[in-house]
Order: C-alpha cells, then structure tokens, then sequence
C-alpha cells in the first residue's frame, strides 16, 4: 500500500483525504493544530510546523509521495527528501518559484508570459519613490495567502499601506472577468486541462465570492488562456495540479495573474460537477495512475461560506437548514470549530443547466447562510 503525505491540515488537505477514502493509500498529515480540518481524516496525524526542516524532513521519510496544501512549507526539505527517494508533488523547484510573487513574476517575464508589467520593490520608500506607476497592486513577496499580502494602491494616500519589504509593485489592468484554469500533469508528462471558471470576488476581502463553471468566455479568449495555463504548467517541469489563474482585459488580451501549485478554491465544483474532481486527479498523479476525465457533467457555481463581520467565536450556522432543502445544492462545512470575519467556513456547490438559475440561487445562499458566533 502507498503511503501518501499531505503538509497541511487544512480544508484542501480535508476534501483530498474524503476523496482517499475511494483508494487503496495510507495517509498521512503534518500539522501543528490537532484539532485542523484533516486530522481526524487521515490514518496518521503528525503534529508539527510544515515550516520547519526537521519536522517536515522528519514527516516525510519512508513515505512515497507527498503533496501540499499550501505553499509555505520548508522547500529545502523538500529538496532532501526527493534526492532520497520521495516523490513530491508538484516537484520542489517549482514551489520555490511560486511561493515567492517575485520569483513566480520573474518567471513569466523569463518565459514570455504574458502576465502584468511589475517592478520589484525593497521598501515603502521605494513605493513612494515610484508613485508615476499608480494605479497599481502591491504584492508582498512571500506570506501572502488568501487576499493577505496584497494591496491595491490605486492613488498617492493609498501609499500608506505599501509593504516596507520585499514586493512586487505590478501595473493594474482593467479587468473585464477573471478565470481560473487547472491544470493537471503527470510523472510521463501527459497533461489535462479542467474547464475554465469564472471567478467573482469580494472586493472588500478579496477573497473569491462566488464562481461560475464554465466560464462565459469567447471561444478564441478561452483557447488564448488555456494555451498560456499550459505553458505555464509546462515551464515549471513539473508534475502536479496547478491552478493557473488569468485576467481578460477589456480588449480580450489575456494575462497570467498567478499560480497555485495545489488543489484550489476554483476547483471545489468539480467535487459533484466534473466526472473526476480535482481531489481524485491529485491522488490519480500522486499514486501514478491514469489521469482522469476532466469534461463537466452540468453547469455549477460555488459560493464560499465565510465568516460573517463582526463576529469572532465558536462558530454558529444561521440558515443551513433553508439551504439544506433546495435542489441541487451541496454543502461542504470544512469542521472548523472557530469562526472570524472573513473566515473560510465551508463552500456550497449549485447545480444547473441554466446560468440564471446558478447565479439567482449563489446570491440567494450568500444571503440567507450567515456564520455566526
């Protein structure tokens, strides 16, 4: 039996192990909080910081392959364990590319990808020095995570919340609709593409707010961004799951925003929408086996259940039951005990063949399903 690790322990680690469950593996989960999304999920909890060289070098030793959840874990460690033997997913060079917004933008610039103009910035004062570049998007080099680490700086009053560390100073572009394309490659090199998906944000939080799949994009728009999400993937030579996301401008030009070297928020519709999910095409490559059907079996949307402003405590579910009694509509809590504004507290998955029915049943959930304390 293959023994799979996963550095992590949140929800994305949490629906990969639920999709495990469908093979034949034993796994394994490094984290330092016993209490996280996955531990109860997997066959073998380890506490300890994916941070750290010992505890992950520790983690991985006589295991077959090991994957992430999240993109700050010890890369040097990584290193070490795949010169023994261990197969790592996605390969540790590309980690160290993506983890780090200025290594993972020299990257496209390096290979011709078309991606945001940017410069490099050490401090505020050297922000302040190129305030000419406004309106811009300041991103922090590394430690950014779900809408953390990114501000938008679009006049000179907005300098104030520039990074006074090392960043990547990257010229805005007007955004006509966002897309996310994942990408899946194997140890042979074969390589599959999941539909397109639209991504709808949350301004305030910048966090994903709900998602349309797929996308309602044109043809010669779509096969543009689907050539570039591949070459991507194919320039970090490496095997894994990739979530490769984009801009379409409103000229139709399409940019490379940036990459997860992981399963994704994007990609939880295809848990109930896609013949194989992203979970089982992760575990598919981690095992060695074939790669599954990325097609959609129906047209679906995604809200994310986040926790509600101004309240921060053991978290509380107002209007699950309403939400629980409609029709094609799955529920995915990811067991976190705690809630906080802003907070990932689970994701609903809508299914339908009519996108006017995707997107009146998306905004009526965020309506009615609250987290409170």
């Amino acid at each position: 039996m293959q023994k799979i690790g996963i550095l992590g322990g949140g929800q994305l680690g949490r629906m990969l192990l639920q999709a495990a469950a469908d093979f034949v593996v034993d796994t394994y989960v490094l984290e330092n909080d016993p209490g996280c999304p996955a531990a109860h999920l997997c066959h073998h909890f380890v506490q300890g910081d994916i941070r750290n060289f010992d505890d992950v070098y520790n983690f991985g030793k006589g295991l077959d392959a090991l994957t992430i959840e999240i993109e700050s874990v010890n890369v040097d460690a990584l290193d070490a364990l795949e010169k023994e033997g261990v197969r790592v997913y996605p390969k540790p060079a590309a980690i160290r590319t993506i983890k780090n917004k200025i290594l993972q933008k020299t990257f496209y610039k390096d290979h011709e990808i078309p991606s945001p103009s940017f410069i490099i910035t050490n401090s505020q004062a050297e922000v302040r020095s190129r305030k000419d570049l406004l309106p811009a998007v300041h991103k922090l080099g590394e430690g950014g995570y779900d809408g953390r680490g990114v501000e938008v700086l679009r006049k000179e009053e907005d300098l104030d919340k520039a990074f006074d560390q090392p960043a990547v100073l990257e010229t805005m572009v007007e955004i006509e609709k966002e897309i996310a394309i994942t990408v899946a490659k194997n140890d042979q090199g074969e390589l599959t593409l999941f539909p397109a998906v639209e991504m709808l944000f949350d301004q305030k939080l910048n966090l994903l707010d709900f998602q349309l799949s797929p996308a309602r994009i044109d043809k010669q728009v779509l096969w543009k961004a689907e050539a570039m999400a591949q070459k991507v993937v194919e320039k970090l030579n490496s095997p894994g799951l990739f979530a490769v996301e984009l801009f379409i401008d409103r000229t139709g030009n399409v940019w490379v925003n940036e990459t997860a070297p992981r399963v994704h928020n994007s990609g939880h519709h295809t848990i109930e929408a896609n013949y194989c999910s992203q979970y089982h095409m992760l575990l598919r490559i981690l095992m060695q086996l074939p790669l599954g059907n990325t097609a959609p079996i129906i047209p679906s949307s995604i809200v994310n259940i986040l926790g509600a402003p101004g309240y921060q405590g053991e978290a509380k579910y107002e209007g699950l039951d309403e939400v629980l009694k409609m029709d094609n509509v799955f529920v995915h809590l990811y067991g976190k005990t705690m809630t906080k504004p802003g907070r990932k507290m689970g994701h609903v998955t809508i299914l339908s063949q009519e996108p006017q029915e995707l997107i009146f049943k998306a905004n009526k959930i965020k309506n009615i399903l609250k987290v409170m304390a």
